[in-house]
C-alpha cells in the first residue's frame, strides 16, 4: 500500500519522456518502453508456455497442462468463437494476427496495473533516465491509434489482395449517382471504425486510473483538515480502491477481447464481400430443364 500511495495513479497514463534529442524531440518515452517490455515478455514466455515436453509417452506429451492448457484454451476460444464466425474460410490466414493483437494488448493492460515506476526509479536514475519505468501504454491515444491503423491496413490491404477491384466496386452500391455518395460514406465509415477502436481502448484504460486518482486525492484533502478526518476517509477509500483495481483487472481482459473481436469483424467484412452472392448462386434453382417434357414418337 505504501508503494501505491507513493505514486499517483495518473502516473500510469501520463507519458514521461525518458530519452530525447537536444532539440527536445522524444525518442523513447515511458509508454514506448512498456510496449518493448510487453513484446519481450511475450517473446520469452509464449514459446515456453506452448512447448511440448520431451519426457513421457506420446499421450502425456500431447496433453496440455498448466500454463500451456490455459494458453491453448484462450487461443482455441479466439479461433473458434471470434475468428471463425467472422472470417469463415480465412480464419487460418488471419488468426495469428488476432492472437498477436489480443496478447499484446492484454500484456500492456496488465503491466499498466503494476506500480513499477517507484520500484524501478533507482535503476532508472542509475542508467541516466529521468523517471521510473512504468505506465499503461494502452492509456496513450498514440499507442491505440497505431494499433487501429494496423487493423485498418489489414482491412484495406487484404480486401484488395483477395478481391482486387471487386473490393473497390462493393463500395459503390446502387445506381449512379447514389452509389458515389454511398461509396464516400463507406470510406468514411472505414476510418470511423478504426477511430472507434483507438478511442474505445484508450478511454477505458484511462478512466479507471483517473477514478483511482480522484479517490486517493480525497484522503489528502481530508488529511489536510485533520488527521482524524483523513483516517475516517481513508478506510472507505482504500476498500473502494481495491474494488476498482479488481474491476480494472477485468477491464484489462475485456478491452483486449473487444479490440480483437471488432478487428475480426472488420477484417471479415472486407474479405468475405462475395460470400452472400456465392451462397445464393450455389442454392439458386436451375431453370434450364423446366418446361414440358419432349414428346418422343415411337413407330408402330
Amino acid at each position: 500500500m505504501q508503494i501505491l500511495a507513493a505514486e499517483s495513479p495518473l502516473e500510469h497514463v501520463v507519458d514521461a519522456n525518458q530519452i530525447s534529442t537536444s532539440s527536445g524531440i522524444t525518442l523513447i518515452s515511458n509508454h514506448i518502453m512498456m510496449m518493448i517490455v510487453a513484446a519481450i515478455l511475450l517473446l520469452l514466455f509464449v514459446p515456453r508456455w506452448v512447448r511440448v515436453p520431451n519426457a513421457g509417452d506420446d499421450v502425456g506429451r500431447m496433453t496440455p497442462r498448466g500454463s500451456r492448457n490455459a494458453f491453448e484454451a484462450i487461443c482455441m476460444f479466439l479461433r473458434e468463437f471470434v475468428g471463425r464466425p467472422n472470417l469463415g474460410d480465412y480464419t487460418d490466414v488471419f488468426i495469428p494476427y488476432l492472437w498477436t493483437v489480443f496478447f499484446f494488448i492484454l500484456t500492456c493492460n496488465l503491466l499498466g496495473l503494476l506500480p513499477l515506476a517507484p520500484l524501478t526509479k533507482p535503476l532508472a536514475n542509475a542508467i541516466g533516465l529521468h523517471h521510473g519505468i512504468g505506465g499503461t501504454a494502452t492509456g496513450n491515444i498514440w499507442t491505440t491509434a497505431t494499433l487501429a491503423v494496423c487493423t485498418l491496413f489489414m482491412i484495406a490491404f487484404n480486401g484488395l489482395r483477395l478481391h482486387g477491384m471487386n473490393y473497390v466496386k462493393h463500395f459503390f452500391m446502387g445506381p449512379f449517382p447514389i452509389n458515389v455518395v454511398i461509396a464516400f460514406l463507406e470510406v468514411i465509415g472505414l476510418f470511423a471504425k478504426s477511430f472507434a477502436l483507438a478511442v474505445r481502448l484508450f478511454a477505458n484504460m484511462l478512466a479507471g486510473h483517473i477514478l483511482l486518482a480522484v479517490l486517493l486525492s480525497f484522503i489528502f484533502m481530508a488529511g489536510a483538515a485533520s488527521a482524524t478526518m483523513g483516517f475516517a476517509i481513508a478506510v472507505p477509500v482504500v476498500f473502494g480502491s481495491v474494488a476498482i483495481m479488481c474491476l480494472e483487472l477485468f477491464v484489462a481482459f475485456l478491452q483486449a477481447f473487444i479490440f480483437t473481436f471488432l478487428t475480426a469483424v472488420f477484417i471479415g467484412m472486407a474479405v468475405n464481400i462475395h460470400h452472400d452472392d456465392e451462397h445464393h448462386e450455389a442454392h439458386a434453382p436451375s431453370h434450364e430443364h423446366e418446361g414440358p417434357m419432349p414428346h418422343h414418337e415411337h413407330g408402330h
